[in-house]
């Protein structure tokens, strides 16, 4: 089993940064792990996604250049730094966790989800 705890989530003006933490407890934290988005009346969608040792990343079109996930296994943490904010980015943040080693970027493929943490971007 694993747990995961996200935070970091809050209200930001358009342009703002912010950046979301995902704690890890329970098994062996070097996994693949990820983040997902989901906003009011739509699907869950991908955001970035980092494979077991952090040298691998991948992000969806609409956040790439903007936000960086990154890890320390040591603390056994997921962070999404999220710069250049826009209101389309408003959504509760998922970070999930996945028994495998490389980059996962179907939710599926996710074994362990944490609760979330809105995000609010104001225009």
């Amino acid at each position: 089993q694993v747990q995961l705890v996200e935070s970091g989530g809050g209200l930001v003006q358009a342009g703002g940064s912010l950046r979301l933490s995902c704690a890890a407890s329970g098994r062996t934290f070097s996994y693949a792990m990820g983040w997902f988005r989901q906003a009011p009346g739509k699907e869950r969608e991908f955001v970035a996604a980092i494979n077991w040792s952090g040298g691998s990343t991948y992000y969806a079109e609409s956040v790439k250049g903007r936000f960086t996930i990154s890890r320390d296994n040591a603390k056994r943490t997921l962070y999404l730094q999220m710069n250049g904010l826009k209101p389309e980015d408003t959504a509760v943040y998922y970070c999930a966790f996945a028994n495998q080693l490389g980059t996962v970027v179907a939710g599926n493929e996710y074994d362990y989800w944490g609760q979330g943490t809105q995000v609010t971007v104001s225009s």
